[in-house]
């Protein structure tokens, strides 16, 4: 199946650099380095302007009293320090709390230290307008905060932990353990049959959005195994053969989405209505409308989600 580029792939000339994040004076001296940039993010919100990242240098004033320790250390983009900036206990005065709870929000925010077209805005909305390296670097940072702003206790004992590891984990000091970012592993799957593909809706998307059927690997389960329930849970269709096409990190929480095909050995479809929606049976022609916009009642997955790629793939045979 031909794949279009995946959004959150990640960035060739980025080195993660994890043998550095042990020491905090290594890092200390990376922040002051004069070719260092610094992303600020606001409530999972990256400093967008324009078709780029709004990056500046450490000690700028919109970062307030932010130092090594307090940031994320992203890594070495062609041999330069990145690291992110959580400016979320910054008040706005005209927050929308229904947008910023919706399931995108479009609102966008203007801190007062950064120039008017230096904007924080919701990564859906702009990811396609940054280019792969500032999209990788906005996702990770995404993910590692949000992770942060949840686990601020410890899971074993309850004590407040400690950001360490120069963001990359979480440390207990009352009971001395230790706690990494969590990613989810889901598994979206292109089930066909035939000529036609399994797509549903979730409640509470936006109207007439389909896309394939996603769900959370649970313990002690294979990929394949995790597909057939999936599928079966929601619509009752049982799926046969099953192969993994790719995967893509999706910061909306922490997901790694991982690309699956199956083929479906019946097309009855018996929705559970606690799960999905809606489900349907979509014909390669028909499909090929949608994402041409010439179906008004079918939308197609957002452009730069996994399951685009996969739709497209299979459209394009």
């Amino acid at each position: 199946m031909p794949l279009s580029p995946i959004m959150f792939a990640g960035d060739p000339a980025l080195d993660r650099a994890a043998q550095l994040r042990a020491d905090p004076t290594v890092i200390a001296r990376l922040w002051a380095n004069p070719e260092t940039l610094v992303l600020p993010m606001w409530r999972g919100k990256p400093l967008v302007s324009g078709d780029a990242l709004g990056m500046v240098r450490p000690g700028h004033p919109g970062l307030g009293t932010c130092n090594a320790g307090q940031a994320l250390f992203l890594g070495l983009q062609e041999g330069q320090p990145r690291f992110a900036a959580d400016l979320s206990a910054w008040e706005p005065a005209d927050v929308d709390a229904a947008a910023a709870a919706a399931f995108f929000d479009p609102t966008e925010q203007v801190h007062p230290d950064f120039p008017p077209d230096h904007r924080f805005c919701e990564l859906r909305g702009c990811m396609l307008r940054l280019s792969p390296a500032d999209a990788g670097l906005a996702a990770m940072a995404r993910a590692l905060f949000l992770w942060h702003d949840s686990h601020r206790h410890c899971a074993r004992c309850g004590a407040a932990s400690d950001m360490v590891m120069a963001g990359w984990q979480r440390h207990c000091p009352a009971c001395d353990t230790s706690h990494f970012p969590r990613t989810d592993p889901v598994v979206i799957m292109c089930i066909t049959r035939g000529n036609r593909v399994l797509v549903g809706r979730s409640h509470g998307w936006p109207e007439g959005m389909y896309s394939l059927l996603a769900g959370f690997v649970e313990p002690g389960e294979t990929l394949e195994d995790a597909v057939r329930r999936e599928v079966f849970e929601e619509t009752g269709v049982r799926v046969g053969r099953v192969g993994y096409l790719a995967s893509q990190p999706w910061p909306f929480p922490a997901s790694l989405m991982i690309g699956m095909q199956g083929e479906a050995l019946d097309d009855h479809i018996t929705l559970d209505p606690l799960e999905i929606e809606d489900a349907l049976w979509v014909t390669r022609e028909d499909m090929a409308a949608a994402l041409a916009g010439r179906m008004p009642g079918l939308k197609p997955a957002r452009r730069g989600a996994i399951a685009r790629s996969l739709i497209e793939g299979w459209v394009a045979g």
